[in-house]
C-alpha cells in the first residue's frame, strides 16, 4: 500500500480523468461479460425454435459499442499519462534548478537526467493504463467467476481451485521482480551517469586515446543495466506463462468435468457453452493483471526514485519582510506584508563584509574557511589570492549563497545575508565562472542572461568593451546566431562571460580567473573594463596569474583557510612573506618593475 501511494501521488491531480477512464472501462468490461449470455439466449432459442434475432442483434450491439467505448477510454487515458509524464518533468526541472548547490556536488548530471526521461517514462505507462487496468482486470475476472457461480457451482469451484494455485505462485515472484526492475533502472541512471561524463570529458578521453577504455566501461553499465532487464523479462515471462497455464488447465478441467454433468443432465449444453466462453473470458483479465503488475512494480520504481530528489535541500527564495531569516516561519497566509527594509547605501557601509566566518563542506568535513574578516568596499577593485585551497573559491560560495556559512556572518548592503531573499541578493550580484559555461541558445541570449530587458545598444557595448564586437559581427546571424552551431574559442566564451556581467550592471562584480584564457592585447582591453567599473562598483576577483591583480586597490591573501594579510601590490610585497614568494615564483613584471630582482624594501606602487 506505500507503494502504491507514492504511485498515486503522481496521479492524484488527474484523479477525475482517471475516474472517467474507469467508469468507461467498466462499461466495456459490462459488455464484454455479457455476451457470454447473450450467446446462451441466443443457443436456447435454436433449441426451443424461438427467434434468434434480438440475440444477434443484442451481440452486434455490444460488439460495437464497447469497441467505440475502448477506443475513448485509451485517447483518454493516453492523454493523461502524457500529462502526469509532463507534470512529473517539469516538477523535478524545477526542482533541480533550486536544489542548493553543495547538494548536486557529487551527482552525476547524467543521472539525474535519467530520472527525468526514462523514469517519468515508467510513471506513465503505470498511471496511464495500469491503474484503470488493474480495476478492469479485477471486476472483469471477479465479474465472470460471479455470472460462472450462478451457471454451475461444481465447475466454479474447479476454476477457482485452479486459478488459486496461479495467484499464489505469482504472489511468490512478484517480490523478485520487483527488485530486479529496481536494479535495471539504477542500472540505466548509472549508464547515464557514465556517458555523460566521457562526453563532458571528450577532448581528454581522445587525446589520451582512451575512447576504448571508456567504451568498455559505460558498455559494462549496459551490460549491468541488460543483465538486470533480462532477469525482470525472465520473471515476467514465467508469470504470464504460469498464468496462462493454469486458465488453460482450468478450461480443460472444465470441459472434462462439464462432459460429464451434461451427459448425466446436470447441465445444459448452452450453459457449457456459456460456463467455457467465461472461462476464455478469464484469459484476458488474468493475463492483463499479470501483465499491470509487471507494470506496476517498474512505475513504483521509477516513482521511488524521482520521490528521493524531495529528500535533497532546495534553496528558499523567499524572506520574511519584517527582516527575519529566511529559515523562521513566515507570516500566516493572508495577513498584509509590510515593504521589504531599504538596502543601506552609504559609502562607508560596505557592498560585503564577512564577520568572523567559518564554513566547511560537510558536517565532519575540515573547515575550508577559518575565521575570515574582512569588508569589500562599495566601490574599487578587490582581489583575491592565494595558494590552491586556500579558500578562494569558497569565499565566491558564500558571497553567491551556494554554500551557508557554518558559524559567523555575512552582511550585504549592512544587512546579513541570512536575511535577503537569495534572488535578491543574486540580482546585486555578478558571477563569472572560471570555466565559462554558456547557456544553451543564441549569443543575445547569453548576454541578456542575467538583464532580459537589456537591448541591442547594451549588447554592443559590452562586446565592444570585451573588444568582441567586430567578431560578432561576423556570425553568420549577429546577436541571433546560435551558439551551439558555431564554433567558439575557450577566449572567446570567457569574453562573452565577461561581457553577460557587463550587461547586467552589478553592484558587485565577481571574477574568477577572467583573464585565464585570453590573449595580452584582449587581458589588457578586460583590465580596462575592470578599473573603469570599479569606479562605480565593487568588482572582486579571484586570480592565480598575480598580474591580474597587481593593479587592485586592495589584496586579500588567504592560506589554509584564513585570511592572512590585507594590503596593496607594494604593501603586500614588502610585507609578507607569502604574497612575496607568490610574486617571485612567478616572476610577474609590472608598472614597479620586475619584483623577484629587488628587494621588498626597494618596491614601489
Amino acid at each position: 500500500m506505500p507503494n502504491l501511494r507514492l504511485l498515486w501521488s503522481f496521479v492524484r491531480p488527474h484523479r477525475r480523468t482517471l475516474l472517467l477512464g474507469l467508469v468507461l472501462g467498466l462499461f466495456v468490461t459490462a459488455t464484454t461479460l455479457a455476451s457470454p449470455l447473450a450467446t446462451k439466449w441466443v443457443l436456447d432459442g435454436l433449441a426451443d425454435s424461438r427467434p434468434i434475432a434480438p440475440a444477434v442483434a443484442v451481440l452486434a450491439g455490444l460488439l460495437v459499442l464497447g469497441s467505440a467505448v475502448q477506443a475513448y477510454q485509451w485517447i483518454l487515458l493516453g492523454r493523461m499519462g502524457e500529462q502526469v509524464v509532463r507534470d512529473a518533468r517539469s516538477s523535478m526541472v524545477r526542482r533541480l534548478l533550486r536544489l542548493r548547490v553543495g547538494e548536486l556536488t557529487g551527482r552525476s548530471s547524467g543521472e539525474l537526467v535519467a530520472r527525468v526521461t526514462s523514469d517519468t517514462v515508467l510513471i506513465r505507462e503505470a498511471a496511464a493504463s495500469s491503474l484503470a487496468q488493474l480495476l478492469n482486470g479485477i471486476v472483469g475476472l471477479v465479474g465472470a467467476l460471479v455470472l460462472m457461480a450462478f451457471l454451475d457451482l461444481v465447475l466454479f469451484a474447479t476454476t477457482v481451485g485452479a486459478l488459486t494455485v496461479v495467484a499464489v505462485i505469482v504472489a511468490v515472484l512478484m517480490p523478485r521482480m520487483a527488485k530486479a526492475q529496481a536494479a535495471a533502472q539504477e542500472s540505466v541512471g548509472r549508464l547515464g551517469a557514465a556517458l555523460d561524463g566521457a562526453l563532458r570529458a571528450i577532448r581528454t578521453v581522445k587525446s589520451a586515446r582512451a575512447e576504448e577504455r571508456e567504451s568498455q566501461r559505460i558498455e559494462a553499465e549496459a551490460d549491468a543495466s541488460a543483465r538486470h532487464s533480462v532477469r525482470a523479462v525472465r520473471i515476467t515471462a514465467a508469470v504470464w506463462t504460469i498464468t496462462l497455464a493454469g486458465v488453460q488447465l482450468a478450461i480443460l478441467l472444465i470441459l472434462a468435468i462439464g462432459a460429464y454433468r451434461v451427459d448425466s443432465g446436470a447441465l445444459s449444453v448452452s450453459s457449457l457453452v456459456a460456463f467455457i466462453l467465461y472461462a476464455f473470458q478469464l484469459v484476458e483479465p488474468a493475463t492483463e493483471l499479470a501483465q499491470v503488475f509487471s507494470q506496476l512494480q517498474s512505475g513504483i520504481a521509477a516513482a521511488t526514485r524521482i520521490r528521493q530528489l524531495d529528500e535533497l535541500e532546495v534553496e528558499e527564495h523567499g524572506a520574511d519582510p519584517l527582516g527575519e531569516p529566511r529559515h523562521k516561519a513566515a507570516p500566516e497566509s493572508g495577513a498584509p506584508l509590510p515593504a521589504p527594509a531599504p538596502a543601506y547605501r552609504h559609502a562607508d557601509v560596505p557592498a560585503l563584509s564577512f564577520h568572523d566566518v567559518t564554513a566547511r563542506y560537510g558536517p565532519e568535513a575540515p573547515a575550508a574557511l577559518d575565521g575570515v574578516t574582512f569588508a569589500i568596499p562599495r566601490t574599487g577593485h578587490t582581489a583575491i589570492v592565494g595558494p590552491s585551497g586556500a579558500g578562494k573559491t569558497t569565499l565566491f560560495s558564500l558571497m553567491l549563497e551556494f554554500l551557508p556559512a557554518d558559524t559567523g556572518e555575512l552582511r550585504l548592503d549592512g544587512r546579513p545575508l541570512a536575511h535577503w531573499p537569495a534572488y535578491e541578493a543574486r540580482r546585486r550580484i555578478a558571477y563569472v565562472e572560471q570555466d565559462t559555461p554558456l547557456v544553451p541558445g543564441t549569443l543575445a541570449d547569453n548576454l541578456r542572461y542575467m538583464r532580459p530587458a537589456a537591448t541591442d545598444d547594451d549588447l554592443w557595448d559590452a562586446l565592444r568593451a570585451v573588444r568582441l564586437d567586430e567578431r560578432a559581427k561576423a556570425f553568420p546571424d549577429g546577436l541571433d546566431t546560435v551558439l551551439a552551431d558555431t564554433a567558439v574559442s575557450g577566449g572567446e566564451r570567457q569574453r562573452i562571460a565577461i561581457a553577460r556581467a557587463f550587461v547586467a550592471d552589478p553592484q558587485i562584480l565577481l571574477l574568477d580567473e577572467a583573464t585565464a584564457q585570453l590573449d595580452g592585447l584582449t587581458e589588457a582591453a578586460v583590465q580596462d573594463f575592470i578599473r573603469e567599473r570599479a569606479r562605480h562598483a565593487a568588482v572582486v576577483t579571484i586570480a592565480h596569474r598575480l598580474s591580474t591583480v597587481v593593479e587592485a586597490d586592495r589584496i586579500v591573501v588567504l592560506e589554509l583557510g584564513r585570511c592572512r594579510a590585507i594590503g596593496t601590490h607594494a604593501e603586500l610585497v614588502e610585507n609578507d612573506t607569502l604574497y612575496r614568494d607568490m610574486v617571485t615564483a612567478l616572476r610577474v613584471s609590472s608598472a614597479i618593475g620586475d619584483v623577484s630582482r629587488e628587494t621588498p624594501s626597494h618596491a614601489r606602487a
